[in-house]
């Protein structure tokens, strides 16, 4: 069974007393329907699903984004660069998915955000539908869904073209997840992780 995110809504990734050994992020968007004289025309859209690894002192250990999909343990891979989005409709199947092993993170990432910035600086506002979904199971295989969050249609986001999904972070030898759900201002992934670090850590 999974949940609406609300944000600053806290989830604790255990099952069955134990913590899960992998999660995966899912994201799912369509792409922009522009009407002119001659009928619809569809307009791709490159949203980019980009993870920050963030030491006990806000410093970037690590990222993995379109330029480098896989951290540099290998505790994090990305599916890989959607650049067009659902040109026929929403077919369900997320985009771009990053895959993480929560047991193989280094002992000094403690925090691991989750972000979303349009590459060609489409504003969100203007996306048909854009989901993520936090769910234990592999880029191939959905187990169990732990968390929706549904981006689309909300005026927040107006005018934005970045954002932060959300942070997985250590509580003790747990891991737990914490939904962010905000725009930020910035236009490159650099300072997006800047104002993670600044702001939701």
């Amino acid at each position: 069974m999974s949940i609406s995110l609300e944000k600053g809504q806290r989830i604790s990734l255990e099952k069955n007393g134990s913590g899960l050994d992998r999660v995966c992020v899912g994201v799912n968007w369509g792409a922009i329907e522009k009407k002119g004289f001659f009928g619809t025309k569809k307009v791709a859209v490159d949203l980019d699903a980009s993870i920050g690894l963030y030491t006990e002192s806000k410093d970037l250990a690590d990222i993995v984004y379109f330029g480098q999909l896989k951290s540099k343990d290998g505790s994090v891979v990305h599916s890989g660069d959607d650049r067009t989005g659902d040109l026929d409709g929403d077919d369900g199947l997320d985009n771009e998915i990053v895959s993480v092993e929560l047991g193989k993170v280094p002992a000094n990432v403690k925090s691991i955000a989750i972000v979303l910035n349009s590459y060609q600086g489409h504003d969100f506002a203007s996306i048909p539908f854009a989901s993520v979904r936090l769910y234990e199971g592999t880029p191939s295989r959905v187990d169990n869904i732990i968390a929706n969050y549904n981006i689309a249609h909300e005026a927040k986001f107006n005018g934005s073209v970045s954002m932060v999904l959300g942070v997985l972070y250590r509580h003790g030898t747990a891991w737990k997840f914490r939904a962010v759900g905000e725009p930020t201002d910035d236009k490159k992934l650099e300072s997006l992780f800047q104002s993670v670090a600044a702001n939701f850590l």
